[in-house]
Formats: structure tokens, sequence, C-alpha cells
């Protein structure tokens, strides 16, 4: 590999973590990491004069995400093409997971204020789920690349 692809890739992955730092305090701050947080942020609470989220609202917010994710995926993923893996089934399965988790990261919203409150529960896990299977490919990509 070549060394200015390497400085690339090594700068790309350091505004990676710096991103997904920011996604840890944005969802802090505007949502929380509790199902109870989780559930008023979506379905609003009256005694915390929370108003509840419509569709049209959750789409507002979805919509550039949906850009956003699948980019930034992509763009991580085409990566490890590069590397020795790219024959392995394990990067097919990585590749799977990292699209599927980042879709229903992005489609909890709905289920929540249709009144499924589980999905409180499953909106975590797929917001740090989508979040460690970045870290995973930043990782395996900064070992590649050294």
């Amino acid at each position: 590999m070549q060394e200015a692809y390497k400085l690339s890739i090594l700068h790309y992955l350091g505004f990676s973590l710096l991103l997904i730092v920011s996604a840890i305090m944005l969802f802090e701050h505007k949502i929380g990491f509790s199902f109870e947080a989780v559930l008023d942020y979506y379905v609003g609470n009256e005694e915390k004069f929370v108003p509840a989220l419509s569709g049209g609202g959750i789409l507002k917010i979805i919509l550039p995400h949906i850009f956003v994710f699948g980019l930034f995926a992509m763009v991580l993923l085409h990566f490890l093409v590069f590397t020795p893996l790219r024959h392995k089934k394990s990067l097919f399965v990585l590749i799977y997971a990292t699209f599927g988790v980042a879709l229903l990261e992005m489609l909890t919203p709905f289920l929540i204020i249709n009144g499924w409150s589980f999905f409180a529960y499953v909106k975590l896990l797929s917001f740090f789920l989508f979040l460690g299977l970045i870290l995973l490919i930043l990782w395996v990509l900064f070992k590649r690349i050294r």
C-alpha cells in the first residue's frame, strides 16, 4: 500500500473517532442513555414538558442520517476491501451487520412512537452496536495500515 494512501486512511480514522465521540456526546445531551430517557424523547413526557415527536418530525431527523450512515459505513468498509481480509467470510458478515444495525438504529424511533416501547431498548442497543462495529472497523484498518 502506498504511503500517501496509508496517511489518508489514518487521517480518516482520526476524524472518524472524533465523529464517534461527538455522536455519543450529542446522544447523551439530546436523548440520554436510559430506557425512560429514550421514551421521553420520542413519546414525550407531560411532567417534564417534553413534546412527543411525530412521524414527520422523526423523518426530518432521520433523513440526513440515511445518507451519512450509508456513506460513512461504505467508505470505512471500502477501505477494508484493500486489506487481506477481502476474501474472508467475516468481512461479508461485518458489512451486512454494519448496514443492518445502522438501518435498525434509524427505524426504531418509528416503532417507539407507534406504541412499541420495548424498542427503546433496541434503539439504545443498536446505537452502541453501530458505534462498536465502526470502532471494530477502525481498529482493523489501523492494524492493517501500520
